[in-house]
């Protein structure tokens, strides 16, 4: 058995979700293992099998019958990277349509600390909906970085989250 915490890395149907090793790598490197739980649209931007051999776990994306066993450990932290405008919207709202969003809507009431580095464009920021889900969703605890809407995709911070994640009182970890 090891000492070292498990994080989940929630990837979202976006575009760059393909840069999701970079995240994976650097958590890797802090000392994390890692299991990535992807949106089932997102399998589809993703190389699943590079992802399964660099975390060493099966990428979950469907809910698993009671009787199968856990294919990955608990989570000691999540990170969301990218996360999309519908998923953060979902989330807010408390669904739990897809295993992303269901272990999302549980982590508040589990204690996990969760960090998001969004990924939508300025047109989707400007929603109300938005600015709506983000007061919500910081409300509960969860930690967005530094993403600016409407950046370039190779703007986009993939390890943002993992200086969120560092212990702190807030998160229950120091």
């Amino acid at each position: 058995m090891t000492s070292q915490p498990f994080l989940y890395v929630v990837v979202c149907a976006s575009g760059i979700a393909g840069g999701v090793g970079e995240l994976i790598g650097a958590a890797q490197r802090q000392g994390w293992r890692v299991g990535v739980v992807a949106t089932p649209n997102a399998l589809a931007f993703i190389d699943q099998a590079a992802i399964e051999q660099q975390t060493g776990y099966p990428i979950r994306s469907a809910w698993r019958t009671p009787s199968a066993p856990a294919p990955l450990p608990p989570a000691d932290a999540i990170a969301v990277a990218p996360a999309t405008f519908n998923t953060l919207n979902k989330w807010a709202d408390g669904h739990a349509d897809t295993l992303a969003l269901g272990i999302l809507t549980e982590a508040y009431g589990l204690g996990i600390p969760v960090a998001v580095q969004p990924c939508l464009n300025a047109a989707q920021a400007a929603h109300p909906a938005y600015a709506s889900s983000v007061a919500r969703l910081t409300a509960m605890g969860v930690r967005f970085g530094d993403f600016v809407p409407g950046s370039a995709p190779g703007d986009y911070n993939w390890t943002a989250v993992l200086d969120l994640l560092r212990p702190s009182p807030a998160f229950g970890q120091g």
